[in-house]
């Protein structure tokens, strides 16, 4: 099956973020949120340890489009429906990253439908792509 016919998938990607990862997303966004690299503030307001940025997230995600290189990424839009909790060890946190392509639409461009999962469970809902071939 050719990477632009309905059906198609992309090849997976796996992507680890860790403690170090958030402090560069923070610094390069400025987004300092204390949820995203204060172990206690996270767990007083309810979550279970530190958790990475949404958009870092989203972005990492769309990484399995860019990287297929199956042409030029027009738009990109999802919604977030879980965290990723990352632990403060070496590892990380394993954001496991697959897609495919979803529809051709009428103008040729493809939806490439991308899945997102961190512990066996979705992180991202309604992740699409749009890309002009």
């Amino acid at each position: 099956m050719s990477a632009l016919e309905k059906g198609a998938e992309l090849p997976p990607l796996q992507v680890r973020l860790t403690r170090a990862d958030l402090v560069r997303y923070a610094g390069a966004a400025l987004d300092h949120n204390p949820i995203h690299w204060n172990e206690r503030f996270a767990k007083e307001v309810g979550l279970p340890d530190v958790i990475a940025h949404g958009m870092l997230t989203m972005g990492v995600a769309g990484r399995v489009v860019t990287e297929a290189r199956v042409g030029t990424l027009v738009s990109y839009s999802a919604r977030f429906t879980r965290p990723v909790v990352v632990p403060d060890d070496d590892k990380g946190a394993l954001v496991e990253l697959s897609a495919k392509v979803g529809a051709v639409l009428d103008n040729g461009d493809l939806r490439i439908d991308i899945t997102a999962r961190f512990d066996g469970r979705t992180v991202l809902g309604k992740a699409i792509a749009i890309v002009r071939p």
